[in-house]
């Protein structure tokens, strides 16, 4: 039963190769209706879609957002200048867009794994400092293990295949961390800086890649104590810099030598593990819900003003 008499227009924001409502976001698409919010799927890089006609965008399915990455911020420009708001908001979406981030977090204190950032033609001379290791080199604006490589420093394959990288990009360089195939990595998810449920996620043997495409599976688990503790922390030195605002965050991490390193904190377009957690996807359309202003009378100034920053 809707609790507005008015329903409130919300553009569900997907992308071409998933310009769907996934199974996993289904449940919460029916609890925005129950609460008086029509979600509309728009593919985000549509150029036929008039943003001016919603309330708000959720940011869902975006999954190829960083292969168009200045496209994406002219995207999220286009929804400032509408005053359209996002679902998570726009300065906190570019500012997760971009893994430089974990930088950041690690000189706030948050145990994270240890992070270097180098330029492609900067890759053979950070390798070279780690020598004998084994490490993981991906794009600092990635998803999915996009152009993410795993091997030994100094091993001539692994040189090889740094060589083919694109060079316009910037990477991150980290130590592996051999937990995340014998221990699992952890997804833990908060709505509004709430702790709702967590996954752990193993890959497919002889993969070190957790994503479903990949072959990786995620089972629902319980984290101890420590892990949430960890997690918490690392939210609370988000929200010192001004991000303390959020819908939906997951927080992925990896326990290591006694301790919960944070791998990324994914603030965008999560998969947010919500089948067969009905109640979780209630409580995330409650606060989207929150999210989404009144809807506007055709014609007053609100709307003309939209209007006109979509011309």
């Amino acid at each position: 039963m809707p609790i507005h008499t008015a329903t409130r227009r919300l553009a569900f924001a997907t992308s071409a190769d998933h310009p769907s409502i996934q199974p996993d976001d289904m449940h919460l698409a029916t609890s925005l209706e129950r609460l008086g919010i029509q979600p509309v799927v728009c593919v985000w890089n549509d150029p036929q879609v008039d943003w001016s006609a919603f309330d708000a965008v959720l940011i869902r399915t975006i999954w190829d957002y960083f292969k168009h990455y200045e496209a994406f911020l002219r995207w999220l420009d286009r929804l400032d200048r509408l005053g359209l708001p996002t679902i998570n908001d726009s300065a906190l979406l570019r500012w997760n867009s971009d893994k430089r981030y974990l930088l950041e977090l690690a000189r706030l204190g948050v145990p994270t794994i240890p992070t270097q950032l180098a330029t492609a033609s900067a890759l053979p001379d950070v390798l070279a400092t780690m020598t004998g290791q084994q490490v993981v080199i991906k794009p600092s604006i990635s998803g999915g293990a996009w152009h993410t490589l795993r091997g030994r420093a100094g091993d001539a394959a692994l040189a090889d295949a740094v060589a083919r990288l694109p060079r316009e990009l910037d990477y991150l360089v980290q130590p592996f961390v051999p937990e995340v195939v014998s221990m699992g990595e952890w997804s833990l998810l908060y709505f509004a800086s709430e702790f709702s449920h967590a996954v752990l996620k193993r890959p497919a043997t002889g993969d070190y890649r957790v994503q479903g495409e990949h072959g990786g599976s995620a089972v629902p688990a319980q984290p101890d104590a420590a892990t949430l503790a960890a997690a918490d922390r690392a939210l609370a030195a988000v929200a010192t810099i001004g991000h303390g605002d959020h819908a939906y965050v997951r927080v992925d991490g990896v326990v290591s030598g006694g301790r919960f390193l944070i791998m990324e904190l994914e603030l965008i377009e999560p998969f947010l593990h919500l089948a067969g957690q009905p109640h979780a996807a209630e409580r995330l359309a409650q606060q989207v819900a929150l999210r989404v202003p009144p809807r506007h009378a055709p014609g007053d100034d609100h709307a003309g003003s939209r209007q006109n920053a979509a011309r």
